[in-house]
């Protein structure tokens, strides 16, 4: 299977900081926490590591190392940060014949500092990643593919969205993308009208509140009913999944997630997937939503998850697998990723990823029907 990535890359620098050297603060009313730093005051770090990130250098990644003939559309600079890039994909063996250098504009870069609960704070330098154009992405580049994957497109690029997705749709390719908050926010109407040309969408618990005003005109009826017998964890019942039970909200509006899953499938969209953090990820289609809890791991960093998960589980569904099979190898592979500091060292090769699968518990996992 051919696959290729278009959106961002980046040259990644991560700080691990000990607990007792930066404040943490939690918000009581609300769910936001804060790090803290004193102001003047030089801060020691267990290391400071340099890595390749972006959205769509790790989901080309991911897809190389599970075998499939990946390639990247990327904007970089004539620098060594953009040389890196390259690099990775020259030993991962994703083809570098599309990467677009600029000599106007830097490559992206990004600091990430990690500590307490090891969610890093990341402060982003978007560079080149900003200024990708129409004219730059062509019907050339679709040519021969299965599955064309989106990511996130940010500054710009994103007014780019329309155009990739328009050329996507008339090479018969699958079509797969991942969009950021950013992206919604600023561009939702480009969006909106897009989703019917799209065939996979991910996006986590905060983008699709992002989208709750803006589809609520469209609302479709629909509730959650679980098909698949009560597991049980211990003595008791397994507690209903997160957002079965309190649904999505934003701007004042609310969504019952089986209502948000009718009407995003009723627009056009043919496979959902819902990622909510360590809950876990629903995944809806025709048939009805599949929920899969997350494993619970030693986390050492949060970046990177939600483009192991998508790309993981988009491939090998394009690839043939089922919902449930390829759920089951996104939530593996993404929690592999969390167990490493970056965002590319723990994605795993299709071997190591099959092993793996033969262990997976799917006691949490449920079924649900729309009625």
């Amino acid at each position: 299977m051919k696959a290729l990535t278009i959106g961002g890359a980046t040259n990644d620098f991560i700080a691990i900081i000990e607990d007792d050297l930066i404040e943490r603060m939690t918000m009581h009313n609300a769910t936001s926490s804060f790090l803290l730093f004193e102001e003047g005051r030089k801060v020691d770090a267990t290391s400071i590591e340099a890595f390749v990130g972006g959205g769509a250098t790790n989901a080309a990644v991911a897809m190389s190392r599970l075998g499939f003939d990946a390639a990247a559309i990327v904007k970089i600079g004539n620098d060594h940060a953009g040389d890196k890039i390259v690099e990775t994909f020259h030993n991962e063996g994703v083809d570098d014949k599309f990467v677009i250098r600029s000599d106007k504009d830097a490559t992206g870069r990004a600091v990430m500092v990690s500590s307490h609960v090891k969610n890093p704070t990341i402060f982003v330098c978007r560079g080149a990643n900003t200024r990708l154009r129409e004219d730059e992405i062509t019907p050339e580049h679709f040519k021969s593919m299965d599955l064309i994957y989106i990511t996130g497109l940010s500054g710009d690029s994103s007014a780019a969205f329309p155009h990739i997705v328009s050329l996507a749709k008339q090479s018969g390719a699958k079509i797969a993308a991942n969009p950021g908050i950013r992206q919604l926010s600023s561009r939702s109407q480009d969006f909106y009208k897009s989703l019917e040309l799209i065939d996979i969408l991910s996006l986590n618990e905060a983008e699709t509140a992002q989208l709750v005003p803006l589809i609520i005109k469209d609302h479709k009826k629909a509730k959650l009913v679980e098909v698949s017998p009560k597991s049980k964890g211990g003595d008791e019942e397994v507690t209903m999944p997160e957002l079965v039970r309190n649904g999505l909200s934003a701007g004042g509006f609310n969504m019952s997630l089986g209502d948000f899953f009718a009407t995003i499938l009723h627009l056009g969209i043919e496979t959902f997937v819902l990622t909510n953090g360590k809950e876990g990820a629903y995944i809806g289609n025709k048939d009805g939503v599949y929920f899969c809890n997350s494993n619970k791991v030693d986390v050492k960093g949060t970046a990177g998850a939600g483009d192991a998960f998508f790309s993981t589980f988009t491939s090998l569904l394009t690839d043939g697998a089922s919902i449930e099979d390829a759920t089951h190898a996104a939530t593996i592979n993404s929690s592999n990723v969390v167990a490493c500091i970056d965002t590319q060292s723990g994605l795993l090769k299709r071997n190591e990823l099959k092993g793996r699968l033969k262990a997976f518990s799917t006691k949490n996992c449920r079924n649900y029907k729309f009625v």
